[in-house]
């Protein structure tokens, strides 16, 4: 994810992207499909506690596999 920019954002997955998708729609913050380094590591830290939260009311893996 160094380095930010289209190639990283190629590499997301689709838990990423709901994210991604949610803050450009909803939230106003633009386009998401050239993201910084530090705006990725932001949205990993999201997806992250997203899936900490998912699996601490369900006990199982969020349904969305981890990159």
């Amino acid at each position: 994810m160094i380095g930010g920019g289209p190639e990283s954002e190629k590499k997301e997955d689709g838990l990423d992207k709901a994210i991604d998708y949610v803050q450009e729609k909803f939230l106003g913050q633009g386009p998401q499909n050239n993201e910084s380094a530090l705006e990725q590591a932001k949205d990993a830290q999201i997806a992250n506690f997203i899936r900490s939260q998912y699996k601490g009311a369900t006990g199982k893996e969020f349904p969305i596999a981890d990159k």
